[in-house]
């Protein structure tokens, strides 16, 4: 049996805001690399909508958007060019919006560029604004989700893929070139039950959505290990990924609904002790995400002096790496 690696610390690539730009993006990679970071993240964004009476779009978004977010795939690759150890992974993108044979197709030449270095974490998207943008209805769109995750594995995994489902067809084909991994690293989204137990049944880890607390990394936890046990797979492989979207030195202290804090707001010192309670949690892998602090994605803050502030973060917390708590 596999036993998936435990305490491992990676960083959210530069995407939103003024300073997700390709230099910032090239730098703040290689720094993570040299650091000994795990992991470099992207997630998927297709529009803000300027109008919308959707309350999942609040104002704890519009620092982070209103010089948009950058596309994730192009991006990543971007990043492979000029990593050559780290590992890449999405956090997420929304499957419905893509056909699935053409995203299986791009990620198969992005884990051709990092040398097997890809991570795919995969969810069914929320926004309606989004669905209508991407031309696709929005009802039944795990199914689509599920749907589009089999074709593109059946893509990944073999040299001739064929597929016909309720929402796609891929004709018998073949399938070249082939990705530098033999399996399909993939995660997958959501904050249900439901969710968790996909992901343990046919994924290989879950993926936190920005904002979670501990309650919720240690019922995700359980759930994904315990739908992977009934399943008959090792639930001690299972990965769970936490997206820490950090705001860090800020005095600002968030409660959810349910009177929870929410993590990795404040000083250094707060942000590692939340770090360490994630893994006790069951998180296998944290990934330190600043791309929704106004005080580096705010109208007012220039890409310089962002880098700048998440260099030091990144110094500070880079001992991390290499003393890693191990489950």
């Amino acid at each position: 049996m596999t036993t998936a690696q435990t305490g491992l610390l990676g960083v959210g690539v530069p995407l939103s805001g003024a300073w997700a730009t390709p230099d910032n993006q090239k730098g703040i990679a290689g720094l993570a690399e040299e650091l000994g970071y795990h992991s470099l993240w992207t997630f998927s964004r297709l529009l803000f909508p300027l109008s919308t009476d959707d309350a999942e779009w609040t104002s704890e978004f519009e620092p982070a958007f209103n010089h948009g977010v950058a596309e994730p795939v192009t991006t990543l690759a971007q990043v492979a060019a000029v990593t050559s150890r780290v590992r890449l992974g999405f956090s997420v993108i929304n499957a419905p919006f893509t056909a699935p044979a053409m995203l299986a197709k791009q990620l198969i030449q992005l884990d051709r560029i990092s040398g097997g270095r890809l991570d795919v974490g995969l969810a069914q998207g929320w926004s309606q604004e989004e669905f209508i943008a991407a031309g696709v209805p929005m009802g039944r769109r795990v199914a689509r989700m599920l749907e589009y995750a089999e074709v593109m594995r059946r893509m990944w995994e073999g040299e001739i893929a064929e597929y016909k489902g309720e929402f796609t067809e891929l004709p018998r084909t073949l399938v070249r070139p082939r990705p530098d991994q033999e399996t399909f690293p993939l995660l997958l989204g959501g904050s249900t039950p439901e969710a968790f137990a996909r992901a343990g049944r046919v994924a290989q880890g879950w993926v936190s959505p920005g904002f979670v607390t501990l309650s919720d990394i240690a019922t995700a936890s359980r759930g994904v290990r315990a739908a992977a046990e009934k399943a008959g797979r090792d639930p001690e492989a299972f990965r769970v990924v936490v997206r820490a979207t950090t705001f860090l030195d800020t005095d600002q202290q968030a409660l959810r609904p349910d009177g929870e804090r929410e993590l990795f707001r404040g000083p250094f010192e707060q942000v590692v002790e939340d770090l360490h309670r994630c893994w006790e949690a069951g998180a296998t892998e944290i990934f330190l995400d600043f791309n929704f602090d106004p005080a580096i994605v705010g109208p007012d803050i220039t890409p310089e002096a962002a880098r700048t502030r998440v260099t030091k973060a990144l110094e500070a917390f880079a001992p991390m790496t290499a003393a890693r708590p191990q489950g």
